[in-house]
């Protein structure tokens, strides 16, 4: 099985190239990202914990879903393409902003992502794909700030970035399920 490419981008989210995903998180290379959260009508957002053999950041808890875009797949395609490969449901996705992070891991690998920040709505229960994830809760916002403060080493690296974006997003803008 060929391994996933992901698309090299410039600071400008313009495509200069692809690369396979471990060598481009082996060379700290710049690439197209996306991230999901889901929330339900109690104002909660859907945490996943990653499986526990994921080859980076195994059993830490972080956004609904998260990968990378395929060539000639739009943000929300592929949002919503992981979202039922990891999930198990769809959901309607709204891109609310980008931004570009950079994170090492202590396996050497380094995440450097221009980050597509997008939400949906659902209020039912996930299928999770028990090879991508070991569990999931509900949790709402306020109760993870805290948690990511006082437990930082239970979330993902980028998690706890996007977190703080996404979170004074939410703070600025007033969402309800539409």
């Amino acid at each position: 099985m060929k391994e996933e490419e992901v698309i090299l981008v410039n600071e400008l989210d313009e495509e200069i190239g692809t690369m396979p995903k471990m060598e481009a998180h082996e060379k700290a290379q710049l690439h197209r990202a996306f991230s999901v959260f889901v929330m339900n009508g109690k104002g909660e957002i859907m945490l996943q914990q990653r499986a526990a053999h994921k080859y980076h950041s195994p059993s830490l808890w972080t956004n609904t879903c998260c990968s990378h875009q395929r060539l000639g797949e739009t943000n929300i395609q592929a949002g919503k393409r992981r979202l039922i490969e990891e999930m198990g449901f769809e959901t309607d996705l709204n891109e609310l902003f980008h931004f570009i992070y950079k994170a090492p891991f202590d396996n050497g690998l380094t995440e450097h992502e221009l980050d597509h920040v997008m939400m949906g709505f659902y209020n039912g229960n996930p299928q999770i794909n028990p090879d991508e994830v070991a569990d999931f809760t509900w949790m709402k916002p306020e109760e993870i700030k805290i948690d990511i403060a006082e437990n930082p080493e239970k979330y993902t690296v980028w998690f706890k970035i996007i977190f703080k974006k996404f979170y004074d997003h939410l703070i600025q803008n007033s969402y309800n399920e539409s």
